[in-house]
């Protein structure tokens, strides 16, 4: 008998393929994740966001105010979807999140231009991911030169000859000092929530399966929720203790603000952690290996990561990409911690992102349910 036989090495290739070909979740797999990667970071990934949504409060209808509003569009950084009646409504939409920028422009500012007093107008900006707003920001600092120069003609010419007619006052909201920890680190929970619990659970259920002992749960009266609620309990524990100690450090080690750490931060945090416990029953289900269900899990991260704002600003998706970030989980969870540490919201301003986190877990929920029944049949 020869040592090495290209023919036998020909019929070892073979049988690979086949049982490759057979396996049809792993073969999809392979064929999917480099499609999603290669499309999401090459269409979804944008590191430097345009048309971010702005809301106005003008405090006087003059030329001048609106010559300033079409310079900031013209820009191409700007998107004016609402105009406040009062700065407390213009602080609360940015608070809410509903703005990337809020601008105010005085009930003097035509006086002052046209007189050269020093004119200013006020441009606040969510800064509690930095990288969202580097652009526009620095954008502005062509603005005072260029937004009126239309505008300062005939006997007020010499106002745009000197110095700038006006000056924009920035101011950077919920991060001045711009530290990228402040967005990161909060973020960070969703992230290692999502992949631990996700993935330890379909791991855990999908491991009895493959060695016969969830036979023995089947044949017990158990009903298929008493199943589910009895796996999943225990690491409902494990996800509060990773929130305790991520948010211990996140305080001690990156100072991380801890402005609200209230009743909607909690219900954030407990319905995120049934929802990818839930989840990960629900992969455990359809599932036939361990190894499928790590793929899975895997295929479902990809995504959270890349389209729930965690590395990349969300706002600076196209607008696909974005409805697909909205489907994830992720992206909720991440509104909800960043608002609550970052800016202080409470359960008022949280409630949109709650309810998206609370249909997550009931439509995911029954999914699994429906599934195993299915199994148990």
């Amino acid at each position: 008998m020869s040592l090495f036989s290209a023919d036998r090495v020909l019929a070892v290739m073979v049988k690979e393929f086949k049982q490759l070909t057979r396996d049809r979740l792993t073969y999809a797999m392979m064929l999917a994740i480099p499609i999603v990667q290669l499309t999401l970071f090459g269409f979804a990934i944008n590191s430097e966001p345009r048309h971010l949504p702005t809301a106005v409060l003008i405090q006087e209808d003059s030329r001048f105010a609106r010559s300033l509003v079409a310079g900031l569009k013209n820009s191409r950084y700007f998107d004016f979807v609402a105009q406040a009646r009062s700065p407390a409504e213009l602080d609360a939409m940015i608070r809410r999140g509903e703005v990337q920028f809020a601008i105010t422009v005085p009930g003097d500012f035509t006086r002052r231009v046209v007189r050269g007093d020093h004119a200013q107008i006020l441009v606040e900006a969510d800064a509690t991911d930095p990288s969202a707003t580097g652009g526009a920001v620095a954008a502005l600092a062509a603005l005072p030169q260029q937004a009126l120069a239309h505008d300062l003609k005939g006997a007020l010419s010499p106002q745009a000859q000197g110095a700038a007619p006006f000056e924009v006052v920035i101011h950077n909201r919920y991060n001045p000092e711009a530290i990228t920890a402040y967005n990161i680190v909060p973020g960070l929970l969703g992230v290692i929530l999502s992949l631990t619990l996700v993935m330890m659970t379909a791991l855990s259920v999908t491991r009895e399966s493959e060695r016969g002992t969830m036979e023995t749960l089947l044949a017990t009266p158990l009903e298929p929720i008493e199943v589910m609620v009895g796996k999943l309990a225990p690491y409902v524990l494990v996800g509060l203790v990773q929130t305790g100690v991520v948010l211990t450090m996140a305080k001690l080690l990156f100072h991380v603000p801890m402005a609200n750490l209230g009743l909607g931060l909690m219900l954030g945090v407990a319905l995120f952690i049934v929802g990818s416990l839930a989840l990960g029953f629900l992969i455990s289900t359809v599932a036939r290996s361990q190894l499928q269900a790590m793929q899975m899990s895997f295929f479902y991260m990809l995504p959270s990561i890349l389209l729930s704002g965690f590395m990349f600003p969300f706002r600076g998706m196209p607008l696909w990409a974005q409805a697909i970030g909205q489907v994830i989980p992720v992206t909720h969870f991440l509104r909800v911690v960043r608002g609550a540490l970052l800016k202080g919201q409470g359960l008022a301003d949280q409630w949109r992102e709650l309810l998206a986190l609370l249909a997550f877990v009931c439509v995911v929920a029954a999914l699994a349910m429906i599934r195993y029944r299915r199994t148990l049949d």
